[in-house]
């Protein structure tokens, strides 16, 4: 893995999978009641069964994170990162940005 390509691919990789698994983490979390405060809110955080759609964004953000430097991926993991909110979807939406640039450069 040389040059800047291979390891921004690599960094979104790795960004996205700990997204993933924090994501997960946070909404099993709120299934026991345990009020976690994060500063970027979900745009889903006030419908019914946000905490099961963060849950599946997760999941979708831990299967894509090994193809996050593939052009559709990326962006699909920007939008996962961006629905799913919290530190976690943050994490999806970075690795997702650094994707796309690695695809680029």
């Amino acid at each position: 893995m040389k040059g800047g390509k291979g390891t921004l691919g690599h960094l979104a990789y790795i960004l996205a999978l700990v997204g993933g698994i924090v994501m997960i983490i946070l909404s099993l979390l709120g299934f026991l009641s345990y009020a976690v405060t994060i500063p970027f809110q979900s745009p889903l955080g006030g419908f019914f069964g946000s905490g099961i759609i963060t849950l599946i964004l997760g999941v979708i953000a831990i299967v894509l994170s090994k193809k996050a430097s593939e052009l559709v991926f990326s962006i699909v993991l920007i939008i996962v990162g961006y629905l799913g909110g919290g530190i976690g979807g943050l994490l999806v939406l970075i690795g997702g940005i650094l994707g796309l640039v690695s695809r680029f450069i």
